[in-house]
């Protein structure tokens, strides 16, 4: 085996006093919602806002005297290189870091701030790791893999055994997987001290990489898709990751791009939590109902970064909306003359239903120009409410339908 519960032990023992200690509680609304007795680990809570800085810093730490002198070096779009910056300046060892040119503006800054060398390369994540790799061999810095590497590994499973200690009678972990760095440390630490405990994962449905591999047996590619999930975004595991955690990990789900944004949404609402898509995506596992098996179980879910854009966070808060059946858009028929869309607005009112927006389409609303195509953006209750105000409308003959 690459790793055992030992390197988890002296990992959790290097990395005492630098690595926040991050809260396990119950959550009440949460254990409502899914029928499950629901722990969240806060792990969005360390500085830079992500479990990353477990994995980095420990693998920081096990650099040789030389090898700190020179640097070290990694390619990502985001949390692992927040986290070697912020820990590298801390221990005082240079961080380059190569960043694909996409990736978000924020995270660049402060990798920056941080005083990290950043240098955008590429496209996506393999064009950037394939220049860091270049320059790591030009330069005689040390490349630290942001899922694969084995003390990177041994740090994420520091997050097992704190889990432990603060839910002593856990059934069931639900954990992301993008590379599979942080379920295979959190598998191995587990599953090494109570056997019982089941881990399961969940993967983004646009890039099962995971899944794939498991059922060919060996690390398979996936093709790369977008997903509001970006830590998830990985087209395949990483090697020492997968052979760790396939034997521990009881199931692997997929989640849709509208769970991730739901579950988002919840987190905010009811946790009042600003989580980034893959640490939202174990609540989406449960809320898909995939999981009936764990109901009335003591279940953590590891919510494990919180740096999500806020631009982003704006769209996916609408997404969320419209997935709940809050936030919806109908298109309606009505008349050009006047009082025509007030007659249309005091219907939507009667309903209890709430304008957000309203737009006049009269150039394609077709050949009848004594009517025009008004598209109204509605906030409601639910998708029974939903239902309820076109069949209002439909009633007071103004022809309606979902947009």
């Amino acid at each position: 085996m690459p790793i055992t519960l030992a390197d988890i032990r002296e990992a959790q023992a290097r990395l005492a006093g630098a690595i926040y200690l991050s809260p396990c509680p119950e959550s009440a609304a949460l254990s409502d919602l899914t029928g499950s007795r629901i722990f969240c680990k806060l792990d969005y809570l360390q500085k830079t806002g992500s479990f990353k800085e477990r994995g980095a810093r420990n693998a920081l730490l096990l650099q040789t005297p030389q090898q700190r002198s020179r640097g070290v070096i990694a390619a990502s779009a985001g949390n692992h290189a927040l986290a070697l910056a912020c820990h590298g300046r801390e221990l005082g060892i240079p961080v380059t870091v190569v960043m694909p040119r996409f990736a978000p503006l924020i995270k660049v800054a402060t990798c920056r701030r941080y005083g990290a060398n950043v240098i955008l390369h590429g496209s996506n994540f393999a064009e950037a790791k394939s220049h860091a790799d270049s320059l790591a061999a030009a330069g005689g810095l040390t490349y630290i893999h942001g899922f694969d590497d084995l003390a990177v590994i041994a740090g994420q499973g520091t997050i097992g055994l704190e889990l432990l200690d603060q839910v002593p009678d856990l059934d069931a972990v639900i954990a992301p997987i993008g590379g599979a760095g942080l379920i295979a440390g959190v598998s191995l630490a587990v599953k090494s001290l109570r056997q019982q405990v089941q881990v399961i994962g969940v993967e983004a449905e646009s890039m099962p990489s995971f899944t794939l591999s498991l059922a060919a047996g060996c690390v398979t590619p996936c093709p790369a898709k977008p997903t509001l999930a970006d830590g998830l975004a990985t087209t395949r595991p990483g090697a020492n990751a997968f052979a760790i955690a396939r034997e521990r990990v009881v199931r692997v789900v997929k989640v849709s791009e509208d769970a991730i944004a739901l579950s988002i949404l919840r987190l905010l609402e009811l946790e009042k939590s600003v989580i980034e898509g893959a640490a939202a995506a174990p609540l989406a596992a449960l809320l898909s109902g995939q999981l009936p098996e764990l109901r009335g179980k003591r279940v953590a879910l590891l919510l494990c970064g919180g740096n999500i854009d806020p631009l982003v966070l704006s769209r996916v808060i609408e997404i969320g909306l419209a997935t709940d059946g809050r936030l919806v858009r109908l298109v309606s028929q009505i008349s050009d003359r006047p009082g025509g869309l007030a007659g249309l607005a005091a219907a939507i009112a009667e309903t209890g239903a709430s304008i957000q927006q309203i737009t006049h389409d009269r150039a394609f609303a077709g050949p009848d120009v004594s009517s025009v195509r008004v598209v109204c953006e509605l906030e409601t209750h639910d998708r029974a409410h939903i239902a309820a105000v076109v069949q209002a409308l439909k009633a007071k003959g103004i022809s309606t339908r979902l947009g």
